[in-house]
C-alpha cells in the first residue's frame, strides 16, 4: 500500500482527480441547464406543451419551482464535489437521481431536452460512484 503523498502522482489517483473534476463539472452544468428549465417554467410556461392527460398533472410553474430547487442544490453539491469535499459525493448521487427522476416526470412536456438531461445525470451518477468505489 502506497503512502498517501505517493496516491497523488500514481496513475490511480490521476485518474480518481480526472474522474471528481468530470463529476463535479457534469453535476455543476446539469444542475445550471435544471435551474434555466425551471426559471422558464416559472416565468414562461407557455414554453412548454401541456398533454392533457397525462399522469403527473403538476402545474408547470410548480414544476417549475422543482427544477429551480434541484438545479440550485445540483450546482451547489457540483462545486463542493470540486472542492473535494467528502460528503458531496453521496449527495451528488441523490441529487442527480432526483434530477433524473424529476426529469422523467418532465418527459411530457419538454422530451428532447428532459432525456438529454438524464443521460448527463446517469453520467454524473456513473462518475460520482466510481469516485465512491476508489476511496
Amino acid at each position: 500500500m502506497s503512502a498517501p503523498s505517493d496516491y497523488e502522482h500514481s496513475t490511480r489517483g490521476a485518474w480518481a482527480y480526472g474522474i471528481a473534476a468530470f463529476a463535479g463539472v457534469l453535476l455543476a452544468m446539469v444542475g445550471l441547464f435544471q435551474f434555466l428549465q425551471g426559471l422558464s417554467a416559472v416565468f414562461k410556461d407557455t414554453v412548454f406543451v401541456a398533454s392533457p392527460d397525462y399522469v403527473y398533472s403538476i402545474d408547470l410553474t410548480g414544476w417549475g419551482w422543482i427544477h429551480m430547487l434541484l438545479g440550485a442544490a445540483a450546482v451547489a453539491v457540483g462545486i463542493a464535489v470540486l472542492y473535494g469535499q467528502t460528503w458531496a459525493l453521496a449527495t451528488g448521487i441523490l441529487v442527480a437521481i432526483l434530477s433524473a427522476v424529476a426529469n422523467f416526470a418532465f418527459v411530457p412536456y419538454y422530451p428532447l431536452w428532459a432525456i438529454v438531461v438524464i443521460a448527463i445525470d446517469v453520467a454524473a451518477i456513473w462518475a460520482l460512484t466510481s469516485l465512491l468505489r476508489n476511496t
